[in-house]
């Protein structure tokens, strides 16, 4: 079930399914029984149930679940996939930006550069990510880790998850338009494969900064 207790319209049906499953183990631990069977069956319909809702999406739902709240954000899939990240910090000219996080790690054993758009899933740690809307520094720190990338010969790899880059009159004056424009000139010319991953929302130029790629996934 959703951490959050937040749902979706369409999800209603898994989750009063799943909903009833935890009520029939409880029942059946309160009274010393073995529901096994049945829970396990009530499993099986739940999962043949999510597949065929989230294999006919529509296009509108499609976009409800890139924003949905309890979707992975790219530390939830540094944490699972990747081994040895170690996250760099600042753009060696302004400052750090928390809503774009960066460097290296291992795939498979496999050296690579991790960059992706961050947000945080409570007050505290959206406000830390100016919610997931990244600064010119942000852009100017992913550029800084591609450069980075491209003399040690590793792979980028980027995940793409914001509603836009940051609007504010602050970073107007601190140069986005520029940091972004300058990040794709940049990775057209940068001498090693870069991946792409849409993970959430991808809106903007607060997409577009980190997502010119020779692949793209989504």
């Amino acid at each position: 079930m959703n951490s959050s207790g937040f749902h979706l319209d369409f999800e209603r049906p898994i989750i009063e399914l799943e909903k009833k499953i935890a009520e029939l183990g409880s029942q059946a631990e309160s009274d010393g029984l073995d529901p096994d069977q049945e829970v396990q069956q009530l499993q099986s319909r739940a999962e043949k149930l999510r597949e065929e809702i989230y294999s006919n999406l529509n296009a509108w739902q499609r976009v409800q679940i890139s924003r949905h709240p309890d979707r992975p954000y790219a530390l939830d899939y540094v944490e699972r996939m990747l081994s040895d990240f170690t996250e760099l910090h600042g753009d060696r000219f302004f400052g750090d930006d928390g809503a774009i996080i960066g460097g290296p790690a291992r795939l498979d054993g496999e050296s690579l550069m991790l960059i992706g758009i961050q947000s945080g899933r409570n007050l505290a740690e959206r406000q830390k990510r100016n919610f997931g809307m990244p600064h010119p520094e942000g852009y100017r720190k992913a550029r800084r880790l591609m450069a980075m990338a491209a003399k040690f010969k590793m792979p980028v790899l980027t995940m793409v998850d914001t509603s836009g880059a940051y609007p504010g009159v602050q970073a107007e004056e601190r140069g986005q338009a520029e940091a972004i424009a300058r990040n794709l000139y940049e990775m057209s010319h940068l001498p090693v494969p870069i991946v792409v991953a849409i993970i959430g929302q991808a809106f903007s130029g607060g997409a577009i900064g980190i997502t010119v790629g020779d692949r793209i996934l989504m």
